[in-house]
């Protein structure tokens, strides 16, 4: 699928002119993964969980703050793969308006490079960072989705942060995925649980890589967390403005 630009979608076509209410907007953050099931591993031999769990705490908080009263911070037990149901069960029975999952970013085994952080055996890789947002053609909201991904994705160039261009490469293996925005950093990840399963509009968001040694510096700063939870409660009150909250399936 070639690369294309922003979809900007006019406010016309995700409202007939009704707007949200903050405090009765629900929206779900997902915690990517599980302390079963922790992810990736950073090249400071650090598990994503930790990371992913961090930044959903401070998006929740700054949500809340900014008066969006109904976030759920959705925090899921168990094995990867029957953890990814759980999270779309959990999403659907709240009725939620919108869900987000926070993941950090690697890159597969074959691109993984050895090295020793303090004693212990590690694994890096310095080629790549930066953000990456997805949604899935398959979910019933699919422009929803990619509207408000493209709003997150803004927010994160518009704080200086580059975007990962691997994805496109086929170096990546099955995890090459389309670029559906070229200027910011959206992707399409059809196949993914959480993003094609759930009934509200869906956004998987990479804040960044943690195998990339500078990178997991960054991601690991309260100012880059802060940076990253500012820009997505942004997307979500420029969002909120643009959307009638969703009310489940018809």
């Amino acid at each position: 699928m070639a690369a294309l630009g922003p979809t900007s979608l006019p406010a016309s076509a995700l409202n007939p002119g009704l707007s949200c209410k903050p405090a009765k907007f629900r929206i779900v953050l997902d915690v990517g993964h599980t302390a079963e099931s922790e992810g990736a591993i950073s090249a400071r031999n650090v598990p994503e969980f930790s990371f992913n769990l961090r930044l959903a705490q401070q998006i929740d908080e700054k949500l809340k703050a900014a008066g969006f009263a109904e976030t759920r911070l959705l925090v899921t037990e168990g094995k990867a793969k029957p953890s990814l149901f759980k999270r779309v069960a959990a999403a659907n029975d709240l009725n939620a308006d919108l869900f987000l999952s926070i993941h950090h970013d690697s890159v597969p085994d074959k691109l993984l490079e050895n090295w020793e952080y303090e004693g212990e055996k590690s694994h890096y890789s310095d080629r790549f960072s930066g953000y990456s947002v997805f949604v899935s053609h398959i979910n019933p909201q699919f422009k929803t989705s990619l509207a408000f991904a493209e709003l997150v994705a803004k927010e994160m160039k518009a704080k200086g942060l580059q975007y990962a261009p691997q994805y496109t490469m086929a170096i990546m293996g099955h995890d090459q995925h389309p670029l559906l925005d070229k200027d910011v950093g959206v992707y399409a990840y059809d196949k993914l649980v959480v993003l094609r399963k759930t009934n509200m509009p869906a956004v998987l968001l990479e804040a960044g890589s943690i195998i990339n040694r500078s990178e997991e510096l960054k991601m690991d700063s309260p100012e880059r967390r802060d940076m990253v939870s500012d820009a997505v409660v942004s997307a979500v009150k420029d969002f909120c403005g643009l959307q009638e909250p969703f009310l489940g399936p018809p």
